[in-house]
């Protein structure tokens, strides 16, 4: 049973809802983040069988066969790693058109099936479709946080006592939040599970992907988005180090996206302002895997501060986008800079309302923390929520109406 089993998914009601009301239900996330055992601990309990596509056997018979593969198929299944097997796509859809009933499928998928042409129209209307992210640090500590409900009511509440992290905060950013990795010993151990990662998804699944010559230049390239990770994404910089084309990088750098072993956040853009900077900035998907490649323990992270700031703003942003995962309404999240380099770094939007988050690695904040969060709400006032610098302390601490700074362990302990 994989390590993810003993700790809490917080999407898995999600699951379970969708299940009730929608034919096929996709999972879809990175490798090793715990789909797998999601699906299955779900899909057990409601009697459905289990294939995977990970096995040579399973997936050439659904390669030479798709009709009788999905013909073959009982009522109920779990249909692991599907975009290994896009052939499939049609034959569910007529599977599911001839027979259409809640809960037949639950699919899961490691690369973004979202940007398979053939699953995203065979499928439509047909399948709602779940994000898993690795564990969120309120799932290993088995505390569910209302962060979010309390970000976008406004309902922070000043003297809070939370506990500072201190060291523990770098050993949280080091660590990441993948079972496999934090099964092993901090260190060399859990190094060379990230770096083994890394390098397993771009030798498989990458050729599953696209037929590229230069594989050897993904690696390489990973470890220096590592070194920019929350900084604008500089397509020339990252390309520098290699003998190819930009335009080559950029498709490298979608071909890792898709695999979620990058993430490039959008920039917020309002009407009522023409000076908003319109690059997304560039996010590792895990900060244990970018400590993994950039050689980084959480003690050489605590002595390279501007490593660390960087490193901290990427897991708050990864812990965020968990967050939203099992948040009862959408949230999306942006960046926000303007041409006179004033910028909030996470910009967060759901129902119609707005809330923008500052992230500070020290224990003290003081009223210039806010300058963007300021800009923010004079930009957008009337959908403007709240706004916090998350800081390594011990209390809230009101800084002007609804703006306040929040301890960073908000993020995973209980209120």
């Amino acid at each position: 049973m994989s390590e993810s089993a003993h700790y809490p998914r917080y999407l898995r009601p999600r699951l379970v809802e969708a299940l009730a009301d929608s034919p096929v239900v996709l999972i879809h996330g990175p490798r090793q983040c715990g789909k797998t055992t999601l699906a299955r601990d779900v899909g057990d309990a409601e009697g459905f069988a289990y294939f995977t596509f990970d096995d040579d056997v399973q997936r050439a018979a659904a390669v030479a066969d798709p009709i009788g593969f999905v013909a073959e198929l009982p009522e109920r299944a779990v249909l692991d790693e599907v975009q290994r097997v896009p052939e499939l796509f049609t034959s569910l859809k007529a599977a599911v058109d001839a027979r259409r009933r809640p809960g037949r499928f639950i699919m899961t998928g490691s690369a973004n099936v979202l940007l398979v042409p053939r699953l995203a129209d065979s499928l439509a209307g047909r399948m709602e479709i779940l994000r898993l992210h690795p564990l969120a640090q309120a799932e290993l500590a088995r505390v569910r946080p209302g962060f979010l409900s309390d970000l976008f009511g406004g309902r922070f509440q000043a003297g809070r006592p939370r506990r500072r992290e201190g060291g523990g905060l770098a050993e949280r950013v080091a660590g990441g939040g993948y079972p496999g990795a934090l099964a092993r010993t901090p260190g060399r151990r859990r190094t060379a599970w990230y770096r083994d990662y890394a390098d397993t998804l771009i030798q498989r699944d990458i050729r599953d992907l696209a037929r590229i010559s230069a594989l050897d230049a993904l690696p390489r390239l990973l470890a220096l988005a590592a070194g920019q990770t929350a900084c604008l994404v500089n397509i020339s910089e990252l390309a520098a180090p290699f003998q190819v084309s930009r335009p080559t990088i950029r498709e490298y750098v979608t071909l890792l996206s898709r695999i979620f072993l990058l993430e490039e956040v959008p920039p917020w853009h309002s009407n009522r302002s023409k000076r908003l900077i319109k690059t997304p900035k560039l996010h590792l998907a895990d900060t244990g895997l970018a400590c993994a490649l950039l050689g980084l323990d959480a003690k050489a992270l605590t002595d390279d501060r501007a490593t660390f700031g960087h490193l901290l703003e990427t897991f708050v942003f990864q812990e965020l986008r968990r967050h939203a995962s099992w948040h009862d309404e959408a949230v999306t999240i942006s960046h926000f800079r303007d041409k006179d380099q004033v910028e909030v770094d996470l910009v967060l939007e759901s129902g119609g309302r707005i809330a923008g988050v500052e992230v500070k690695a020290g224990s003290t904040v003081t009223a210039a923390d806010f300058k963007g969060l300021h800009k923010l709400r004079e930009i957008a006032p009337k959908r403007f929520a709240a706004g916090v610098v998350l800081y390594d302390g011990e209390a809230v601490v009101p800084f002007g109406p609804g703006l306040h700074a929040v301890p960073l362990s908000t993020l995973w302990s209980a209120l």
